[in-house]
This record gives structure tokens, C-alpha cells and sequence, in this order.
């Protein structure tokens, strides 16, 4: 999962591939902005991202899409 987070005051969003399925994602955001505190998320070589809950602007999550190299055949 492709995830885009935006932070108050930052010039630039945070973009991270998670290897959270979209409800393990999903209940991850949800449980951090309930509990306040920071949201801590891993990106798919094992680095973290931690922000603060009360920065947060916005998340945009999306479906990776695996692009294909080189030549296709339409059938």
C-alpha cells in the first residue's frame, strides 16, 4: 500500500510503501488518532515514520500498482 501523509506546516507530504494489508492500515491510523500521542508506520524496507497525531493534515492510502518493464503483448 502506497501511503501519503500530509503534515501541518511541512512544504512537502511524507509518501511510504506499507506492507499493511488496507484494514491492518487503516486500523493502525484509527487506533493512533484515538490514543493520541505519535502514529508509527514502517515502510517496506524496514524503515519508520513517526508523526505526531496532532500534525497530521491528511493520509491517502492506495493500492500499489506493479508496473511492468520492457515490451507487451495484447491478446
Amino acid at each position: 500500500m502506497e501511503v501519503k501523509i500530509g503534515v501541518q506546516y511541512a512544504p512537502r507530504e511524507l509518501v511510504l510503501e506499507s506492507k499493511l494489508s488496507p484494514q491492518d492500515l487503516s486500523d493502525t491510523i484509527e487506533q493512533a488518532v484515538k490514543d493520541g500521542g505519535v502514529l508509527r508506520l514502517e515502510d517496506d524496507k524496514g524503515r519508520q515514520v513517526i508523526v505526531p497525531v496532532d500534525k497530521i493534515a491528511y493520509i491517502e492510502t492506495a493500492a500499489t500498482n506493479v508496473r511492468s518493464v520492457g515490451f507487451t503483448v495484447d491478446k
